[in-house]
């Protein structure tokens, strides 16, 4: 046991990192970003797989510890316990004097001993006691126990919290996440190709995924705005959504924080939300080449965003924008340009713009998040003769060169989905609940032994003696040993009484 407490100890210790960064299956956008802000440290966390920490090697390697010292303490003790529950109490000792809650009464004149005995049996067999009577010379007793309640609901403790540990490795292994990005008009079918990110189990193929869609319809969010100390602060998130489930069954309903979307034995969360500026690429003549409603990913409270557009045909060379999205422009206290409230008051979109090849020919995938620069060369923006493209809803702005121009159209709100398919959540559940119920058990239920004792001396009066005995901490063994004595007592007497 000690044992496995210390490694339910260092369990809890190694799930640490990954509440401090985020996980590669729960938020690999946020991922994304730690690479980009902490470009040093990344390699290192990732080397030690902590963007994978609960299926990495080291916490594998405690869980499966944990596991193997539960069942070394569980087998021996269940064992123990039947035996236990199997015997008879254990014999009355030689000298009471020397437990706990100690009283001798004199028995009323006439008394049998092995009446009171029998009376003190019934009683203690009333309040749940398992009983044996002993007899001795010139003594005959009544052992008692019970408590057994207690040990049981120790063992269901320890056995709950070794189900739960096989179930989250079977959920593990057979359930899936993935992440998804809608902007609203728009509809995703739950197919691999169609996820953004698809973190699999161990035992899952991505080619069997219940195939539902779901389009989300609108998206509503409130932010306070009378309260001057928190203003800006997101108050509700609502999510209006149309799922159509594999068998073509429709059902309109909404998706909130903390209240899922359940369709085809998945969760569908609503995680996160920003805003997708739709933009319109025209070439020299004006001819539209394209039209893209790109998420911004956000940076701070204010939702400032940052998101990529890639143009790969209608112009002489492919052209990459590297965005920053305001819903509510404005100047920071050093002057930079940023996001001072997060609902749309004053949307603007700054571009910096890049020329070259993007190298989405490669074969090799790439992010739509993320543009690589290395080769290519800033024809707008800080570093070109050309300023960035800065422009508000309803703007144009031309392309240097003649090459065209970007028009910002409107904007759109997304929705950052989580999908979640885990088959043992109900198992986790009923564990979860045998867990309590065994930890409370454990904790309430007195484990208790009692001795009721009837001398008789030499002149043939009878002298009742009483005490007990606790299995760990029972502030109450003393009233409840006086209790019993004060109630047999009554009894033998009462019954005295009946003969005379």
């Amino acid at each position: 046991m000690p044992t496995a407490l210390m490694l339910l100890l260092l369990l809890a210790l190694a799930a640490v990192p990954g509440s401090l960064v985020p996980q590669q299956s729960a938020d690999p956008n946020g991922v994304t970003q730690y690479k980009l802000d902490h470009p040093t440290l990344y390699p290192i966390l990732n080397h030690l797989q902590v963007f994978n920490t609960y299926s990495s090697v080291w916490f594998s390697a405690i869980y499966l510890l944990l596991f193997i010292s539960l069942i070394g303490c569980i087998i021996p003790r269940v064992k123990h316990h039947v035996q236990a529950m199997l015997a008879h109490p254990p014999k009355t000792p030689s000298r009471l004097t020397r437990m706990v809650g100690y009283r001798a009464e004199p028995a009323p004149e006439g008394t049998d001993a092995l009446a009171a005995i029998t009376a003190a049996q019934k009683l203690l067999r009333s309040q749940r006691y398992r009983t044996v009577v002993l007899t001795g010379p010139r003594e005959i007793s009544v052992s008692a126990e019970r408590g057994y309640l207690r040990e049981t609901g120790n063992l269901v403790f320890h056995i709950a919290l070794l189900g739960v540990l096989i179930v989250v490795g079977i959920g593990g292994g057979f359930g899936w996440t993935a992440q998804r990005i809608v902007a609203v008009g728009q509809t995703f079918v739950d197919t691999n190709v169609n996820l953004d990110s698809f973190n699999p189990g161990r035992f899952v193929s991505g080619d069997n995924l219940p195939p539902y869609s779901v389009r989300l319809d609108d998206l509503k969010v409130q932010y306070e705005s009378s309260n001057v100390n928190a203003i800006g602060q997101p108050l509700d998130y609502d999510a209006s959504v149309t799922a159509t489930k594999a068998n073509g069954a429709v059902t309109k309903t909404h998706i909130k924080v903390n209240h899922p979307l359940q369709i085809d034995g998945t969760n569908v969360y609503l995680l996160g939300n920003g805003y997708a500026p739709v933009l319109t690429i025209r070439d020299a003549s004006g001819k539209v080449i394209g039209r893209q409603v790109v998420p911004f990913l956000a940076d701070d409270a204010n939702l400032t965003s940052q998101g990529v557009v890639k143009v790969t045909d209608g112009l002489p060379k492919q052209l990459g924008m590297v965005g920053v999205f305001m819903p509510t422009a404005g100047r920071a206290a050093n002057g930079q340009l940023v996001s001072t409230y997060p609902g749309l008051k004053n949307p603007r979109v700054s571009l910096t713009v890049y020329q070259g090849n993007l190298g989405l020919d490669t074969g090799v995938p790439q992010s739509v998040y993320e543009l690589n620069t290395d080769k290519l060369t800033q024809i707008a923006g800080p570093d070109a003769k050309a300023q960035a493209l800065d422009l508000g809803i309803g703007q144009t702005a031309q392309l240097p060169d003649g090459l065209g121009s970007v028009s910002f159209d409107k904007v759109e709100r997304y929705a950052s989905l989580d999908i979640h398919r885990d088959p043992t959540q109900g198992w986790v559940l009923v564990f979860a609940m045998l867990i309590l119920a065994g930890l409370l058990t454990s904790l309430f239920v007195p484990r208790r032994r009692m001795w009721v004792k009837a001398k008789t001396d030499a002149s043939g009066a009878v002298t009742l003696e009483y005490a007990g005995l606790a299995r760990g901490e029972d502030p109450r063994l003393e009233e409840a040993v006086a209790a019993l004595a004060s109630a047999h007592v009554r009894r033998v007497s009462a019954d005295a009484e009946s003969v005379g």
